[in-house]
């Protein structure tokens, strides 16, 4: 068979293609290792321990209901909202109430992850991590959760290349998530993170302060006092923020007209575009790109 003919069948039926798909799979195939990954939905009483220490990493968000897990040496409540982690070699214990009268907030639910690998030890140290943290995520890092899982039980595996992406992706925004949760506050802090998370969603959009407050399930008075207090702006300063980044990232990166990039980034029009951006920089939107 002639190089010309091989090129033209599918990979499958040649033996060349195969062995370098291999080659390219075995660069991949220690740098993640997904043992276990999904969502749990407990009916039943739980029960979990592994005081002599865990063999891989364990991430667990809870996300409706109560668990308790062995903190700190103690077994200690966790709510919606808390993530953990935890390293190899720790212990790690958990227990879960079936939901009836005696559960304040329904059945437990949680997201796990069980994980090992090159990538994660290195992801790991590079910085300390905390065993218990509460966040606030706006869809995204569940989002990705859910696709990890889905390529994991995979009928072959899952293809390495994609479980290392979405492991990465799904370490990465968990450790921007923990870099944005509030040392204090508690849930007002909170709220007004998921606030900053739905401006920055639709900022290329119109939308209400009743929008934004609907999101996070407050008024919109409470919202508008929120995101005061915990930003030191309000919601619509934060957008037009944001708006004019983007604006700004488009005539560096874009060939789109300065119409075009007002209508792109929610400015509406070049008018209120050239306004706002010569107030923030001291220059017009268009003496800025000739400079640039």
């Amino acid at each position: 068979m002639s190089t010309t003919e091989k090129e033209l069948l599918p990979r499958q039926f040649t033996s060349e293609p195969r062995a370098q798909l291999d080659d390219e799979m075995a660069v991949y195939r220690h740098s993640a290792n997904v043992i276990l990954c999904g969502f749990s939905r407990h009916l039943e009483p739980f029960q979990q321990s592994m005081r002599g220490g865990l063999e891989t990493y364990l991430f667990r968000l809870q996300t409706e209901g109560e668990a308790s897990v062995l903190l700190d040496g103690r077994m200690t409540t966790v709510v919606p909202g808390d993530l953990l982690l935890f390293s190899p070699g720790e212990a790690y214990e958990i227990s879960i109430q079936a939901p009836g009268p005696g559960t304040r907030l329904g059945a437990s639910s949680d997201y796990f992850l069980m994980a090992s690998g090159a990538w994660m030890g290195s992801w790991w140290q590079r910085q300390s991590r905390p065993q218990r943290v509460r966040i606030a995520d706006d869809g995204k890092i569940l989002g990705i959760w859910e696709q990890l899982s889905l390529e994991s039980k995979r009928l072959d595996g899952g293809k390495p290349v994609i479980l290392d992406a979405l492991l990465q992706a799904l370490c990465l925004s968990l450790e921007r998530a923990i870099l944005e949760a509030p040392i204090q506050g508690g849930a007002a802090a909170l709220t007004a993170i998921k606030l900053k998370h739905f401006v920055e969603a639709h900022a290329t959009e119109v939308f209400t302060l009743e929008d934004a407050a609907a999101h996070v399930g407050v008024s919109k008075t409470r919202a508008v006092h929120l995101f005061k207090k915990e930003t030191g702006s309000s919601i619509m300063q934060y957008a037009q923020q944001v708006r004019l980044a983007l604006a700004l990232r488009l005539m560096e990166n874009s060939q789109l007209t300065l119409e075009q990039i007002a209508e792109e980034s929610g400015l509406g029009t070049y008018t209120y575009l050239h306004r706002i951006f010569r107030e923030k920089y001291g220059v017009s939107p268009g003496s800025y790109r000739r400079r640039e």
